[in-house]
């Protein structure tokens, strides 16, 4: 296998990558804030009202009422953020971006043929 032919994946890949980068990381900022579809039609048939602790609850007849907090609402990049802080959704997506390389790298250095 000459070099320029092993050059070629390594460049395809490395371009990825950035790309992969600069979307996660600047054209996340432009996603909205507001419910996705899935949240819109499992809110039909319910209306928010703001408890006493300033929570908002939900009154009606919804699916959306059974809902319940993930097991990882917690963790490090919950709600697309770093922390959970404001502003920090690029951050979140590049790091998004870069663990789903190395484990899919990984993954794929441990499946691939070898010769020999």
């Amino acid at each position: 296998m000459s070099t320029s032919t092993r050059r070629r994946p390594l460049l395809f890949f490395a371009g990825f990558l950035i790309v992969s980068l600069l979307v996660a990381g600047l054209v996340s900022y432009l996603a909205s804030p507001d419910p996705d579809g899935l949240d819109t039609v499992a809110r039909n048939g319910c209306t928010a009202v703001t408890g006493a602790g300033g929570e908002e609850e939900l009154q009606g007849t919804c699916i959306a009422r059974n809902e319940t907090d993930h097991a990882m609402s917690s963790g490090p990049l919950a709600g697309y953020a770093v922390g959970g802080a404001e502003g920090t959704t690029g951050v979140a997506g590049v790091a998004g971006v870069l663990v789903t390389v190395v484990v899919a790298g990984g993954v794929f250095l441990l499946l691939r043929r070898r010769d020999g």
